[in-house]
């Protein structure tokens, strides 16, 4: 007599039974759940009783750890970002955003909040993750306004787009902040306006808009004297 524990796991039948059988019979004999033995929960089990980690979940884990360190990214490096709530937006309305977004230099990104939350730690900007919850989606760019002034005209177009915050760099933006900025000149209006005044070629103000900080102060001590 033999004792019955398990009955074709190959073929994901993972339910334990007990039953005594002659070894002639093929396992045809009567069969009973063991009350000793968990129920299948659709894991195969380890002998220790510990479910093992199949293809599919070290896959998962790989494309979230991806997502956390893009998000990373994204909250590190971005000029501004700003958080918005989309219940209700179509398809088509998120596809309008994106493609304002775009025009802008700015981008979209839609994430699961536990991970947006998770790509906030020891971030400068970490306290926006109180923000994260319910349908929120993220709209960020390079530029320190272009991300907040394109969400800004997109909620006056859509009033399902509302705006929770954001950030520009270590400092924490409310709605009203996040609207004080969108009211900012670009860097592109900023580097026309200034060359417009001291008659500069814009190429060298892009430039010296990203030089050290002496670079800066000669420009507007020319602007200074032009004015005076």
């Amino acid at each position: 007599m033999i004792r019955l524990l398990e009955v074709l796991p190959e073929m994901g039948n993972e339910t334990n039974f007990t039953g005594n059988i002659s070894s002639g019979d093929f396992g045809l004999g009567t069969l009973k759940l063991d009350p000793k033995r968990p129920i299948n929960t659709g894991h195969k089990l380890s002998r220790k009783g510990k479910p093992f980690h199949n293809w599919s979940e070290t896959v998962d884990r790989a494309q979230k750890e991806a997502v956390v360190a893009e998000l990373g990214e994204i909250f590190e490096s971005s000029g501004v970002v700003v958080v918005a709530h989309y219940a209700g937006l179509t398809v088509a309305d998120m596809e309008t955003l994106r493609a304002q977004m775009r025009e802008a230099g700015g981008h979209v990104r839609v994430a699961k909040n536990r991970l947006a939350k998770i790509a906030l730690e020891d971030k400068p900007c970490a306290s926006i993750a109180d923000l994260l919850s319910g349908m929120t989606v993220l709209t960020y760019s390079e530029d320190p306004v272009a991300a907040a002034k394109v969400a800004q005209a997109y909620s006056k177009e859509n009033e399902k787009f509302e705006i929770l915050g954001g950030a520009m760099g270590e400092n924490v933006l409310d709605v009203a902040g996040v609207k004080a900025v969108a009211a900012m000149p670009s860097r592109e209006e900023l580097i026309s306006s200034i060359a417009g005044c001291i008659g500069a070629p814009a190429s060298n103000i892009a430039g010296a808009i990203g030089a050290p900080a002496s670079n800066i102060a000669g420009i507007l001590s020319t602007i200074e004297d032009k004015a005076a």
